[in-house]
């Protein structure tokens, strides 16, 4: 069952130039897609906060994109934000990232799909979400596959989209619903709103009860 939606999106016609040059960036490229933009538009300095701190952890920096990638969308399975975790991000694909990598992200630590670089990133996402204790083991599997400023970007990416989620999934917003007419960065079977609520209501759904 769709949720009520909890806070409104900003229109478009609201907004001063360069805020809509990034409306209509979310619209073409994705992650983040529109909707969840026009949320924050209703506070400005929210609003560029996010997009300068997205742009700065999870696009460019030194850690590469397809790992913070899998993190992202580990933590949408984490605190289950079904608007974030139907989302792909097209240069992780363009680097490597097969759809089927996200399949198994809930129990990477055995799961023949990711690499050991890529289980060490995700152990870390893990830990910062679930509030695991660690130790020595736990901190020297991380140096052996990143650098310190590598596991300071990924740390702060991490912790940036836990918390976005973490609230995104309270608000009962969509896809489609703002700037609709694009699939930019959807993933598979999220084309549309009529192929989003036919996967959603398919058998083996992520997310469903």
């Amino acid at each position: 069952m769709r949720k009520e939606q909890r806070i409104s999106y900003v229109p478009l016609e609201s907004m001063d130039e360069v805020m809509r040059q990034e409306m209509h960036r979310c619209a073409r490229e994705g992650t983040p897609r529109p909707e969840s933009s026009a949320v924050r538009a209703h506070a400005p300095n929210a609003f560029w906060a996010f997009a300068d701190s997205w742009k700065a952890l999870f696009y460019d920096g030194v850690c590469d994109h397809a790992i913070k990638e899998l993190c992202r969308v580990y933590i949408s399975r984490t605190v289950k934000c079904e608007f974030c975790g139907n989302q792909r991000s097209v240069r992780a694909s363009g680097q490597g990232l097969l759809e089927r990598q996200y399949d198994e992200l809930l129990n990477f630590e055995s799961s023949p799909r990711y690499d050991e670089r890529q289980r060490a990133a995700l152990s870390y996402a893990e830990a910062i979400a679930w509030r695991l204790d660690t130790g020595d083991a736990f901190w020297e599997r991380l140096h052996r596959h990143f650098s310190e400023a590598e596991l300071v970007e990924l740390g702060c990416f991490v912790a940036l989209t836990f918390g976005q989620q973490s609230w995104i999934r309270l608000l009962g917003i969509d896809h489609h619903e703002y700037l609709a007419g694009t699939s930019a960065a959807m993933a598979p079977g999220f084309e549309s709103a009529e192929s989003a609520a036919a996967t959603k209501a398919g058998d083996g759904y992520w997310a469903a009860d």
